[in-house]
């Protein structure tokens, strides 16, 4: 038996989505740490693609740390959203049929 098996439908459901708010918090603070100040989203009064916009590397002179790269933060997106989804399909699996007793 299974520790899921022991909850109900509407108890994994909130167990799943509780797990994706701690991931999306958890992605929060890795993207957090290419130490930008300002916000991820918003308007800054740049275009969100020019080369000056915030978070660029080139408003202050300095080029973008590791962590600060597009492609850096995709993978992390993917990599919690593909633990997120494993998640759900191991929590929302049918639960085990006991053997018949003979």
């Amino acid at each position: 038996m299974r520790i899921t098996d022991r909850l109900s439908q509407p108890q994994k459901i909130v167990t799943i989505v509780a797990l994706g708010a701690a991931l999306l918090a958890a992605g929060s603070y890795l993207i957090s740490l290419a130490g930008n100040s300002t916000a991820a989203f918003g308007w800054y009064a740049y275009a969100p693609l020019s080369a000056n916009s915030p978070g660029s590397g080139l408003v202050t002179g300095a080029p973008a740390s590791f962590w600060q790269h597009g492609w850096v933060h995709l993978i992390i997106w993917l990599a919690l959203t593909l633990i997120w989804a494993l998640a759900a399909i191991w929590v929302l699996r049918p639960a085990r049929q006991a053997p018949p007793a003979s």
